[in-house]
């Protein structure tokens, strides 16, 4: 039975006609005129909540003061504090954290055998869609065999993961995965997964309309808000629970209000408009709550745009961005060839039920920002954070600053609020644009070249992500730069590795329609796969030589690319400075090849006749953009390439896949292992211990991201990863990374807190993943912390402001708690890693009073005790005792950030999976 609605009986049921059919929906205007409240100036992100209270009302687990509370929420100005059982009407997943969900349903399985319970009970209840699309590597590029020869090695890498998510598409049911190689699962669900309204039979047979909501296993699930559809990231520990028919915990949130005016000036992007909004909005501090945009500017705004700027939520911090459903919206659901029934059916429930922005929609918000879309420039973000925005005038003078504080010592973010004075022009060996010294050199030579490298030279470009390749007014115009580049006699740089992976199927169709991708093959963007490639880390190796003088010459090498992440060690080991851009400036800057280049006024080089070439030279029009994207994006071409979307290729089909209840783990496999969650559980949850005397694992600073905590990329030999997979004889050729071994529990304790660039403050001007060992000398984290357990001790890690930004990577929080640590003491948290933290039993806490690791002149040396756990209550304030290493003590108060009752009830069981379990098997956990 699906998870459709609580009561069929409801007084707010009413029915739809609509294209001669009639279809039930809940109201929320009967709902205003049985009395629960006046909701005429929700914004539309809430009505979705407040439908779903409206469908799931039965007295209990929602009810009617739920519903209420969203009136009250609009009469106190956009404030209220209810908490909410709000139930999601699907499951969004990627493999890297698809995987390990899927390793743990299985292992649930096993375990609810072990209580006597039925393994059938371990089944989906709402719908889940897992995309293939993380497990692609940049491997070969820059030629016209690089797609099939990447395919091929993914295959090849891959099969024992492959082989294990059909095993489950097969084993249960509502899972259906999409093969490798067919896109990004965002922009697969913004194309074809998403209705906007979604539809189903309800426990009596009789067909319901509702808001199409989703939880995903991937932070930039987001990306969908620009259609309507309300989803956001969460972990694959809440996401399994939510598929095995959990609701999802949350409190009524705060809505900020982003408006929107004005129209973009030629010459810029959507790219450029949403680096500005996560500036902005990173400013504001918009942590868990929602952000809609409204305003007269949307008229002008393509879904494409929108569903750019809803996908970066995560970088803005907030739960999501979400866009009203309007004409647009209809537009964008015709264009990618949904079904017109379906399209009459968005358009008659949004304007029925209060869901349509027209003229006179005008909510009321927490709090407002405004934005002249006229006042946008051409941006980019970076070197490390999406936040670091950049106009691109400043561009090369923010480089060399940031270059100067890390040769004079000091690891900063410049902004475009830094002046950094130095003349334009295209560097020469001994004249680097402001370089007064500070930049290092290297030579590479080949057989057919010999060339300089140096601070700032530019050597990955990659036009990639869901982010930027969803959208195809900058992907034509990425074509466009190529072409005129091409038309003028420049290539890239010999030493940029190009590379171009779009998010579907349906940009290539496009890109070859305008004729255009022969121009990026001209210029080394070929076609690299289809998938996440350089956003997520699977960059692929440099060429040997320019890796080596890269290390060598410690040089800052760079990396511009058309992705929402660009976090330290994330793109590639060997880059230090990456940046986010447009995908028409990825290209440019490939022509140049160096940071250190103003691009708006230096040339990018000479033409056949050796007269300058610059920017504007290549910059296509607005109008030409547009005439192309209207001619070539087409209806046709997204029902061509979406009509067989779960078949995949010959590869795919011919994966063979044991048909079984339970799955068989190999004992050999290093993807693949039972992990230990569910080994020796009782039947009966526990109560919340104090913790006493526990030391410290790390000492950590502010925005320390999941890619610190749990990186995705590829890792060496040396690392506790690398030997352990030396040991099994696995040759470091295919180590493949992190992210694709995340069923192995084994491999990923040993990459926890394993980033190159993560530098724990209890060592000296050490970077990685190294700590304190119980005897005092430097160890690794993972050594540190099984020495730890050998020993019974306890483990706490401090960390600054935002800890656990970024992606919603649930092995952030799965390493964690196997490492043993019990509590994680910050500043602040990012909303998917705290409530992750408490899914696997692992307790956050935030500093009061002022108090900071800093403050309090931590060291890493003390002991920590903190009390009162035994009785706690939700957001309570707790003692906590701090025993430095000379014998003195202070006791500090920390805010417990156990938010709500049922997370408690999660606490207590050791974690949200172990209450599903316990419920599920009918044991104690209700």
């Amino acid at each position: 039975m699906p998870i459709v609605v609580g009561q069929d009986t409801s007084k707010t049921r009413r029915t739809l006609d609509v294209n001669g059919s009639t279809i039930a929906y809940y109201s929320i205007p009967a709902a205003e005129a049985a009395g629960l409240g006046d909701f005429s100036r929700l914004p539309a992100a809430l009505k979705v909540v407040l439908e779903n209270m409206l469908r799931f009302e039965d007295g209990k687990t929602v009810t009617t003061d739920d519903i209420r509370a969203f009136s009250d929420w609009a009469a106190n100005g956009g404030k209220g504090d209810r908490e909410l059982a709000y139930r999601p009407a699907r499951v969004l997943m990627q493999d890297f954290t698809g995987v390990p969900a899927v390793v743990d349903l299985a292992a649930m399985r096993d375990g609810i055998k072990a209580l006597g319970g039925d393994p059938q009970k371990i089944n989906p209840l709402n719908p889940v869609d897992l995309v293939i699309d993380h497990s692609v590597m940049i491997d070969e590029f820059g030629n016209p065999r690089a797609f099939q020869m990447n395919v091929d090695r993914e295959y090849e890498r891959n099969m024992e993961r492959y082989t294990f998510l059909k095993w489950g598409q097969s084993a249960f049911n509502n899972f259906r995965v999409v093969p490798p190689g067919t896109g990004i699962c965002h922009q697969v669900n913004l194309e074809y997964l998403a209705q906007t309204v979604w539809t189903d039979t309800d426990q009596n047979g009789e067909n319901v309309a509702y808001p199409d909501t989703l939880v995903g296993t991937d932070s930039h699930t987001t990306m969908v808000n620009g259609a309507a559809v309300l989803g956001w990231g969460v972990g694959g520990i809440e996401a399994e629970a939510a598929m095995l028919g959990q609701p999802i915990s949350m409190l009524i949130p705060e809505v900020v209000g982003f408006e929107l005016t004005g129209a973009m000036l030629e010459g810029t992007t959507g790219t450029d408009l949403v680096l500005k909004v996560v500036e902005m909005l990173r400013a504001k501090g918009v942590v868990g709550k929602f952000v809609e945009f409204y305003g007269e500017g949307l008229d002008r705004l393509p879904l494409a745009d929108r569903a750019t700027i809803a996908n970066m939520a995560p970088e803005y911090g907030a739960t999501c961005g979400f866009f009203p459903i309007d004409d647009e919206t209809l537009r964008y659901l015709r264009n990618t060839g949904r079904d017109e029934d379906r399209i009459a059916l968005v358009e008659a429930y949004a304007k029925e039920n209060g869901f349509w922005r027209g003229a006179d929609y005008a909510p009321v918000y927490t709090d407002t920002l405004h934005l002249d879309m006229g006042t946008i420039v051409p941006a980019i973000s970076g070197p490390k954070r999406p936040q670091d925005y950049i106009a691109l005038d400043r561009a090369a003078k923010t480089f060399g600053d940031y270059v100067k504080g890390i040769r004079d010592g000091k690891d900063i973010n410049p902004t475009a609020e830094v002046r950094w004075e130095g003349e334009g022009g295209a560097p020469e060996p001994t004249d680097i644009p402001g370089d007064e010294g500070h930049h290092k050199r290297g030579f590479v030579a080949t057989e057919d070249s010999r060339y300089q490298m140096h601070d700032g030279s530019i050597v990955i470009a990659s036009i990639t992500s869901c982010t930027n390749t969803s959208n195809p007014y900058v992907m034509i115009g990425a074509g466009l730069v190529a072409r005129k580049a091409r038309e003028k006699g420049l290539t890239r740089k010999p030493w940029v590795k190009t590379s171009l992976a779009p998010g579907s199927q349906v940009v290539s169709a496009y890109l070859e329609a305008a004729e255009l991708q022969e121009d990026l093959d001209a210029i080394g963007f070929n076609l690299v796969g289809y998938g996440c490639t350089t956003c997520i880390g699977n960059s692929g190796p440099l060429a040997p030589e320019i890796s080596k003088c890269i290390n060598d010459n410690d040089l800052i090498a760079t990396s511009v690319l058309s992705g929402n992440r660009n976090f330290e060690g994330r793109i590639s080991p060997d880059v230090r400075a990456n940046y986010l851009a447009s995908p028409p400036l990825v290209v440019a800057y490939a022509l140049v090849g160096d940071m250190n280049v103003d691009i708006v006024t230096a040339p990018l080089g000479n033409d056949q006749d050796g007269n300058p070439v610059y920017l504007k030279d290549i910059w296509p029009t607005s109008q030409e953009v547009a005439d192309l994207v209207e001619k070539t994006v087409t209806r046709a071409a997204f029902q061509e390439k979406y009509a067989d979307v779960f078949k995949g290729d010959e590869k795919w089909q011919g994966v063979e896949v044991p048909q079984q209840e339970t799955y068989d783990w190999p004992a050999t496999s290093t993807y693949v292992q039972n992990p230990p969650y569910f080994q020796g559980m009782g039947r009966e949850p526990g109560t919340i211990e104090n913790i006493e005397g526990a030391r410290v694992l790390a000492l950590l600073g502010d925005m320390i991201t999941t890619d610190h905590i749990s990186p995705a990329g590829s890792f060496k030999e040396t690392t506790p990863a690398g030997i352990y997979l030396t040991e099994r004889q696995v040759p470091v050729r295919e180590f493949n990374s992190y992210g694709s071994r995340r069923g192995n529990h084994e491999v990923m304790m040993r990459g926890t807190f394993a980033n190159i660039r993560i530098k724990n403050e209890m060592l000296d001007g050490v970077e990685g993943g190294y700590t304190k060992g119980p005897d005092g000398a430097q160890s690794s984290i993972y050594d540190a912390a099984m020495a730890y357990q050998d020993a019974g001790t306890p483990l706490v890690i401090f960390g600054g402001e935002q800890y656990g930004a970024g992606s919603s990577r649930d092995w952030a929080a799965k390493g964690t708690a196997l490492l043993g640590v019990k509590a994680v003491i910050a500043e602040s948290f990012e909303r998917i890693h705290r409530s992750n933290l408490v899914g696997m039993g692992v307790i956050p806490f935030e500093f009061t009073g002022g108090d900071t690791r800093k403050s309090l002149g931590l060291t890493g040396d003390e002991t920590v005790s903190i009390h009162g756990l035994d009785s706690v209550t939700p957001a309570a304030i707790l003692p906590c005792t701090i025993t430095f290493a000379d014998g003195t003590e202070k006791t500090i108060e920390l805010k417990c950030r156990i938010d709500t009752a049922i997370e408690k009830e999660y606490i207590e069981h050791g974690g949200v999976l172990h209450y599903v379990l316990r419920d599920l098997a009918g044991l104690s956990a209700a």
